[in-house]
């Protein structure tokens, strides 16, 4: 039981105090004018005054409220190495038994888990989440049983007790570390990019190592070692050997005695771009297709294009003088002799044999194919005639055998059953509402995927693989219709260009194809095919346990599944004859970038209040109590804040002047005041 005197003016406070000072210059008027009874009206006026105070006595009914400790429990993956688990355990079961021994003291124990996404150990906002949900002036102390690696101590945080850290962890632990760092998202094929590459030992490593062996591997290939020096900086070249993702792992072996081999890897993903594609195109004779495929090239920046066009035969004779006939001479020995290799895609528009190129060039360009090139036919009447490329040297890679018919009709082009699979013709926008071409060769397909058929289903658009290269056969020379606008057009500009890009070899048009994306520990698995249907895909793990895991249709020639692993690391996916690579997550989480245990991060909020750090392996510290602002803790003892906080059961007030009081107080002074100044 408490009592308290309280005042609530009946009046508002500025006009109290007015009529105090009236009062007081009233009294002092009296006492000017000698008149004996100031004193007794003055008491008048105090009573007054103090009635219009309002004064009242209160008296509360309180129920002490026991303080409580907050025990924090780190139990995120760098908590689990070494014995570090069995001292947290230790030191959490001793430390809660002194608490809950203690009077009028409850105890609040928090697990602190791995942080979601790779986030580490979220010990602050665990905290924080804790003191929302108690009432603050409980508060006696914070205990954090921890290796003291937290991630987010930079959060700002109101402690309302002192926070005190159980450190976990040895004094004789130590680790040895890789990290990678300068490594682009992408990079140009063929061209080495500088990676920086560190390797140190942390803690009280041994200083018998100045070497160790480093083993680099590309997409799961087997690795490559190499001795490297630890403590340094070493500057490492990578050319990038395909476009498309590359996984590059570098890892060092696990040393005797070191905390853990998790950070013994690093895993890079890059993606490979080429820098520039060459294109050469030869129009055999102008025609309105041919500023298509100029356009198309010319407007895509990656392109480097050397276009030719033949305005007049050889054979022609019209009386106009050679040196009238080119300002520039057609350098074809060059082209297709000396410099043919440096070009991705080779493009003969509407070009049949005149002389200009010998059956010697034609020749290469076959044996470019087979080495790795691209060509691109589109055919005219020209491929129809004796004179057409396939009865030259190239028509050994030519996929189609024309019949020498030329069918000047009109047909809308169609998207066959495999080409609906096809990631060139695969979902064209506008399926179905294309204007019509008004020409075609017939040609017989005798190889290749005839993904779009024209009239009467005849072959229109047929791709073949020859050896290492690529070859197509666009048997029309109306695609540009289609850009004109002809009856509502098509979509003739996405279709050159995904022919285009496929034959060179650019990875999201390949028609087999497995690839893999991650999103944390889950990755969904794309398998791309011609065929309809495929087998279950194969995943190695990183611990080399292997899962079977089935494709589900999603979409033409598109086969999906989802896979989530059980540990971060490099991924090994096999179906069929394709094989991929992926990492997921980090080949080092954040866990385990920093293993030594310290109490570095944590200082700042330790020193807030003055609370200490007590290593558990030195034993554990006795509790002590201390009052708030004095400091927390001292050798062998860490303090905890009895608060006194209380509940306010019942609250009873009871005026100190009563009407009727005030009212026979008042009458009394002023009737006396009368009396005393009559008689003189």
């Amino acid at each position: 039981m408490t009592g308290t005197v309280l005042f609530d003016p009946l009046i508002p406070l500025p006009l109290l105090i007015g009529l105090a000072v009236l009062a007081a210059l009233g009294v002092l008027l009296t006492v000017w004018r000698g008149l004996s009874g100031w004193a007794l009206r003055g008491l008048a006026a105090v009573v007054v005054l103090g009635a219009l105070a309002g004064p009242s006595y209160q008296t509360e009914d309180r129920a002490p409220l026991s303080d409580i400790v907050l025990l924090l429990e780190d139990e995120s993956a760098s908590q689990r190495l070494a014995d570090r688990a069995d001292q947290s355990d230790t030191a959490a079961e001793a430390m809660a038994d002194r608490i809950t021994a203690r009077p009028n003291t409850e105890l609040r124990r928090i697990t602190v888990p791995d942080g979601a996404e790779d986030a580490g150990t979220r010990l602050m906002t665990t905290l924080a989440d804790a003191l929302a949900e108690e009432p603050r002036a409980r508060i006696a102390g914070i205990l954090a049983v921890s290796d003291g690696r937290v991630h987010d101590a930079d959060l700002p945080l109101d402690l309302p007790a002192p926070l005190h850290l159980l450190q976990t962890g040895r004094a004789a632990d130590w680790d040895r570390r890789l990290t990678v760092r300068n490594a682009p998202a992408f990079a140009i094929i063929g061209e080495p990019v500088t990676l920086t590459l560190r390797i140190d030992d942390l803690g009280a490593a041994p200083e018998d190592g100045g070497l160790t062996r480093l083993d680099i591997s590309v997409d799961g290939e087997d690795p490559q070692s190499f001795d490297v020096p630890i403590g340094q900086d070493l500057e490492l070249p990578v050319a990038l050997p395909h476009g498309g993702r590359n996984v590059i792992r570098f890892s060092l072996p696990e040393a005797e005695g070191e905390l853990t081999d998790r950070n013994n890897a690093a895993l890079i993903q890059m993606n490979g771009v080429r820098d520039r594609l060459s294109v050469l195109l030869v129009s055999g004779e102008p025609h309105p297709g041919g500023r298509t495929w100029r356009n198309l090239l010319k407007s895509d920046s990656t392109v480097d294009l050397v276009h030719f066009t033949i305005l007049r035969p050889p054979d022609k004779q019209d009386g106009v003088p050679v040196n009238e006939l080119s300002l520039i001479a057609f350098p074809t020995r060059e082209l297709f002799m000396d410099k043919i290799d440096d070009f991705d895609l080779i493009i003969f528009d509407r070009y049949q044999r005149r002389g200009i190129l010998p059956a010697l060039y034609l020749d290469n360009v076959a044996q470019y194919v087979r080495k790795g090139g691209a060509v691109l036919v589109a055919a005219g009447p020209d491929f129809a005639s004796a004179d057409s490329l396939y009865r030259s040297p190239l028509g050994t890679v030519l996929p189609a055998t024309p019949t020498a018919r030329v069918l000047e009709e009109a047909f809308p082009p169609v998207v066959t059953d495999i080409g609906q699979r096809h990631p060139v013709t695969a979902e064209l926008p506008g399926k179905g509402d294309w204007g019509r071409w008004l020409r075609q060769i017939d040609v017989t397909a005798e190889r290749g995927d005839v993904v779009m058929s024209g009239a009467d289903d005849r072959p229109l658009l047929v791709l073949d693989r020859v050896d290492e290269g690529r070859v197509a056969l666009l048997a029309s020379d109306h695609a540009w219709l289609w850009n004109r606008g002809y009856e509502g057009g098509g979509p003739q500009l996405e279709l050159l260009r995904r022919l285009a890009h496929w034959m060179m070899k650019e990875p999201e048009l390949e028609e087999e194809a497995l690839t893999a994306t991650a999103q944390g520990r889950t990755m969904r698995i794309t398998r791309r095919t011609l065929d309809e249907t495929v087998p279950p895909v194969t995943i190695t793990a990183p611990d080399g346990s292997t899962t079977e895991v089935p494709l589900f249709p999603a979409g033409p020639g598109r086969f999906e599944a989802e896979f989530t692993g059980e540990e971060m690391g490099l991924y090994r996916l096999e179906n069929g004859e394709k094989v991929t690579v992926i990492g997921l997550g980090p080949a080092a989480p954040r866990e385990f970038i920093e293993t030594i245990a310290s109490d570095e991060a944590l200082r700042p909020a330790i020193d807030t209040l003055r609370g200490g750090v007590a290593q558990v392996e030195d034993g554990l510290p006795r509790l002590r109590d201390v009052r708030l602002g004095r400091p927390a803790a001292g050798r062998g003892w860490l303090g905890l804040t009895p608060r006194g906080a209380y509940e306010t059961r019942d609250v009873r007030q009871t005026p100190l002047l009563p009407g009727w009081l005030v009212l026979l107080l008042s009458a009394l002074f002023i009737i006396a005041a009368w009396l005393r100044e009559g008689r003189r």
